[in-house]
């Protein structure tokens, strides 16, 4: 059964760092595009946060670039995110998503055709 399941949400204070972890079972993360997305606190808008394809290459969304970095692990089958400096904009619901349909110039937007999503993990960033 596919599952992706966040973890390593919670209160951040304003400049440190935030790492969020993506445990995937059903599939080898090698397998497909993943990426991360989210939602501001009482926003239903979705926003592309990063992306990886199947080679490697990497994406960023223009409020994380320069502070975001996504990675991998092949032999544990999970996917990071890291975010630092953090900023009060990030506060918000973290998705990790897997297999991308459709241009990959087109991979952040609220409308992107991910097909597999997480549950998230809820991210609050404190002064």
């Amino acid at each position: 059964q596919v599952q992706l399941a966040e973890s390593g949400g919670g209160s951040v204070q304003a400049g440190g760092s935030l790492r969020l972890s993506c445990a995937v079972s059903g599939f080898p993360v090698s397998n497909y595009y993943m990426g991360w997305f989210r939602k501001a606190l009482g926003s239903e808008r979705r926003e592309g946060v990063a992306a990886m394809t199947t080679s490697g290459a990497t994406v960023y969304g223009e409020s994380v670039k320069g502070r975001a970095t996504i990675s991998k692990d092949h032999s544990a089958n999970v996917l990071y995110l890291t975010i630092a400096p953090l900023k009060f904009e990030d506060a918000g619901v973290y998705y990790c998503v897997a297999d991308y349909n459709g241009r990959w110039d087109g991979w952040y937007a609220p409308g992107a055709t991910w097909n597999r999503w997480g549950q998230g993990t809820e991210v609050t960033v404190s002064s």
